[in-house]
């Protein structure tokens, strides 16, 4: 027989077997969170209850606790709530995150600055392609993504790379959570991979930006498993401050990701 708890704050009920071991305080806090991180401009306490379906005085509580630790933030002009950026520097505190962003922040700067183009790291989350690291080059005039930046694999020259060696259950239940798309580009998305895992690298126009050509290539762990992927969102400066080709940019990354993944321990299955 199903175990009847009680949320310690207000006393929620959770019934069922599957939901013995459940929070209700938790979840609540937690889609809190979920729910003003889609939301750029912030949302009142009135709304963020609406939304969840909660009452205010439940909402309240939850957001008291989160801006005690600091998790939003109150604008107080307009009783806007919005998330702070607690949530991404313990991302970045999370030891693989951290090993990666710091074996290869410098190897991307001088990447960087030789070819005067900027680049970015990405991994997989949540469906998700989470943009970890962003470098720019010395140039004027550059093309960037901003850091935390959160978009659809379909989308991404970097989804492409991180998606092109999954097996078949993986890529399966990344679709799933990424969702169907738009435009077909889910399908899009799954034609791509094979040529990508052919070539061990992605290249093609910019999906969101005219003129930009995206190079990526995947950074690989101990296993050989493709944990990340490295970007440039290449452009061609009129100005003449352009110091190396796309086929240059290309071969220099390559070179770059292949050094970053032996540091990761990669080794043989490079050629794998």
């Amino acid at each position: 027989m199903a175990r009847k708890l009680q949320d310690d704050d207000d006393g929620d009920d959770v019934d069922g077997p599957e939901d013995k071991y459940r929070a209700p305080a938790l979840s609540k806090g937690l889609d809190i969170l979920e729910h003003l991180a889609s939301e750029a401009e912030g949302k009142t306490q009135a709304d963020i209850a609406k939304t969840l379906g909660r009452t205010t005085s439940e909402i309240f509580r939850m957001l008291m606790v989160l801006r005690k630790r600091g998790y939003v933030h109150l604008n107080e002009e307009d009783d806007r709530y919005s998330l702070t950026t607690k949530l991404f520097e313990i991302a970045h505190r999370h030891p693989p995150v951290r090993r990666l962003t710091s074996i290869a922040g410098d190897a991307m700067q001088k990447l960087a600055n030789r070819i005067n183009q900027s680049m970015h790291m990405a991994i997989l989350h949540s469906g998700k392609v989470l943009v970890i690291a962003q470098v720019d080059c010395s140039d004027n005039n550059i093309t960037a993504v901003r850091l935390g930046a959160q978009i659809s694999p379909y989308d991404t020259s970097s989804g492409r790379v991180l998606a092109a060696r999954m097996d078949g259950e993986t890529l399966a239940g990344l679709l799933a959570e990424a969702g169907p798309g738009t435009d077909d580009r889910q399908a899009a998305f799954v034609r791509d991979l094979p040529a990508v895992r052919a070539a061990g690298y992605a290249q093609n126009e910019s999906f969101t930006i005219a003129g930009v050509v995206n190079i990526a290539a995947p950074v690989r762990d101990m296993t050989g498993r493709v944990v990340a992927a490295i970007t440039i969102p290449f452009v061609r400066r009129l100005s003449g401050t352009n110091t190396a080709s796309v086929d240059k940019a290309r071969e220099e990354l390559l070179a770059m990701c292949g050094a970053i993944s032996q540091r990761l321990g990669a080794g043989a299955t490079l050629e794998g």
